[in-house]
């Protein structure tokens, strides 16, 4: 595409991605995948020739477009582009980029907005479940300025407030899709939940860890990374996604007593990168699986003022995430999730990605 590709780079939650308008990208899936995969630069592990940051939180993209579903605004499809191969997955939400989905959808006129403040109902395609994303507006555009400090971003912005309907067993068909609150998985006891994001808790003290260590040297930690990937690949099965080898899904979240004055201390494997903090419905799956009686870790949870509010302690802060539980004869129901992120515009115009069919040349070096 010699003239570009109409894009808009923003920062959601505590992650970084590319938004694109649905129209703007080829129709057909493969060809969109391999156009976003260059725009990232991917596959090279720096990313170099293209906008991604390297890591798994900053390769994201969402392609959003006017919803033809009654009561919604838009459809959000959330695509996890591999950093190192290239592959582009739709196998998972991504509750951080859909901080500013409606931002986004005011900016690109694909809906209209009015007053001080915007209600965005969204569409996530990849679960086809419903979020409502409350944000300012100033002259009819969204307000990015605010004093809403998030765990994991520097400053301060304005506050987006996301409200979860229909998430539980989005993904996986039921909130505990192998039908028990803990099972026992190689040897160690987890609870499997999918309340918006496919997620296995394991307490870390059961693994032969603290819980709260940085992030790169749990990754350096290859008994326990080979550990955790014979666990997950066994709860795929379980959880009904079949053989997740190759899939990003389920993450592996591990609990241990909180040290920060929060609920709980978490580290979160996304699913083979240690998390610099907690992915928004991963946080909110942990949340749930800790109040339900007998969920692997829920010993450990330390309650607030709010019962209904798990302080998540993370690498870099905490995360507050609500969910409402009610018991049902079937078992546990969850009510409405919810959550306050922060989202900014960071670029908008035109990408140019590489031809995939140009080979690279040059030496693999480089410089700073």
């Amino acid at each position: 595409m010699p003239d570009g590709v109409r894009c808009m780079v923003m920062r959601g939650g505590t992650s970084k991605g590319a938004y694109f308008v649905a129209d703007e990208l080829p129709d057909d899936p493969d060809e969109r995948d391999l156009l976003l995969a260059a725009v990232m630069g991917s596959p090279d592990p720096r990313q170099i020739d293209g906008i991604g940051g390297a890591h798994p939180l900053t390769s994201k993209v969402a392609v959003v477009s006017p919803s033809s579903v009654a009561d919604v605004d838009v459809d959000y499809l959330f695509l996890q582009v591999g950093v190192d191969d290239g592959s582009v997955s739709d196998q998972q939400n991504c509750g951080n980029l859909l901080a500013g989905v409606g931002q986004f959808a005011v900016e690109r006129r694909l809906i209209a907005a009015s007053g001080d403040r915007a209600q965005v109902r969204i569409r996530m395609v990849n679960s086809d479940s419903v979020a409502t994303a409350t944000f300012p507006l100033e002259a009819d555009r969204p307000a990015y300025d605010g004093d809403t400090a998030i765990s994991g971003v520097p400053g301060t912005a304005a506050e987006v407030r996301l409200d979860f309907e229909d998430t539980a067993g989005s993904t996986c068909g039921a909130l505990l899709p192998s039908g028990a609150v803990a099972d026992v998985i190689d040897g160690v006891e987890a609870t499997c939940i999918d309340n918006g994001m496919p997620t296995v808790v394991l307490r870390a003290a059961d693994l032969g860890i603290a819980g709260d260590e940085a992030p790169a040297a749990l990754e350096a930690d290859q008994q326990l990374t080979e550990r955790l990937e014979a666990v997950r690949l066994q709860a795929g099965e379980l959880m009904n996604l079949g053989d997740v080898s190759s899939a990003t899904v389920p993450k592996m979240s591990l609990v241990s007593d909180p040290r920060a004055g929060g609920s709980i201390c978490t580290r979160t494997f996304i699913p083979h990168r240690c998390h610099d903090a907690i992915g928004v419905l991963g946080a909110v799956s942990v949340a749930t699986a800790l109040r339900l009686p007998g969920g692997v870790g829920s010993e450990l949870l330390r309650f607030g003022a709010d019962p209904e509010v798990v302080q998540i302690e993370h690498p870099t802060g905490t995360f507050a995430a609500r969910v409402e539980l009610a018991e049902s004869p079937a078992g546990p129901v969850v009510g409405r999730s919810g959550i306050v992120r922060t989202a900014r515009k960071l670029f908008d115009g035109l990408v140019f990605p590489k031809s995939p069919a140009i080979p690279s040349s040059g030496s693999p070096g480089g410089s700073a």
